[in-house]
């Protein structure tokens, strides 16, 4: 089963975030169909998306990450709730690349350089947005860096994406954890010790660790508490009803080209490939229930 856990450690100085979601991002692989390097960095960016997104309170709040860069992938994109939905696609599924240095999957090189927005969607008039430069394009270090950076709250992330030889995901998943105020430099140096001997999160998945044991080995001599339990997907809440309301409000102009053209129209979803198809007729309809 895919979930999240939320914890706090060091008697409420530290709290932290892992998520183990295998079959989430399996879901968006086979929606969009991504070779490995793009399942790698859109697995990375949903699994930030669904730690981050559990720190939202309103109902119905989103964030939403956005990778805008200038490598062979085209950007990326995450959004997620705080009830464990995420959803995500790249701009170019198909990138191939070889292994980096490491021997491994090169999402830093797919990436190149370029920006990440945090946009927070918590029910006020505007959003929340935040942006920083990609300091390595290989995600966890990106989104450290924007905490730091734009929030100003000293955060170590860890991400990773496994892939199997027949491109399948064989596990995916990662840590978040961040100092709270007033957090003394003692437990700020225990910390780092700690990070510094840890196994990448893709070897604590693939050797079994659950996200609750991955916090209580980053966690280790810190008294981690679980608080949380929440299980996660990829859910896409497309219908044929909202893209309705997409195409009335290209106005009427637009509906009228495409009803001269006499063809049915297929529009597809980007977050889940879902294709939606309107006839002449319907179209029609549309067109009476749009505004100039």
């Amino acid at each position: 089963m895919d979930y999240l856990v939320r914890a706090t450690a060091a008697e409420g100085m530290l709290r932290a975030f892992a998520v183990t979601d295998r079959d989430t991002v399996e879901a968006a692989r086979a929606a969009h169909n991504t070779s490995p390097v793009a399942t790698a960095a859109l697995g990375r960016l949903m699994s930030a998306a669904l730690m981050m997104g559990t720190d939202i309170k309103e109902e119905d709040g989103l964030i939403t990450l956005k990778v805008n860069c200038d490598g062979p992938i085209g950007g990326l994109l995450a959004t997620a709730d705080a009830h464990g939905n995420v959803k995500g696609y790249v701009n170019e599924p198909n990138v191939l690349l070889h292994a980096n240095a490491l021997g491994k999957l090169d999402v830093g090189g797919a990436l190149g350089t370029g920006v990440l927005s945090v946009i927070k969607d918590i029910g006020l008039k505007e959003p929340y947005v935040g942006q920083t430069m990609l300091v390595s394009g290989e995600i966890a270090e990106d989104i450290t860096y924007y905490f730091a950076a734009s929030e100003q709250i000293p955060s170590s992330v860890a991400l990773g994406v496994l892939m199997n030889r027949n491109n399948t995901v064989r596990c995916a998943g990662g840590f978040l954890v961040q100092l709270m105020p007033g957090a003394p430099e003692e437990l700020i140096g225990k910390l780092e010790d700690r990070l510094k001997t840890l196994r990448p999160v893709t070897t604590m998945l693939d050797m079994g660790l659950t996200p609750e044991d991955m916090l209580r080995e980053v966690l280790a001599g810190l008294a981690p508490e679980i608080n949380e339990k929440l299980p996660v997907r990829f859910h896409c809440n497309c219908s044929h009803e909202r893209v309705e309301k997409a195409l009335i409000s290209i106005g009427k102009k637009e509906l009228s080209d495409m009803i001269a053209d006499g063809k049915e129209i297929e529009t597809v979803c980007h977050f889940c490939g879902k294709k939606y198809c309107f006839s002449v007729d319907e179209l029609k309809t549309l067109l009476e229930k749009a505004k100039g």
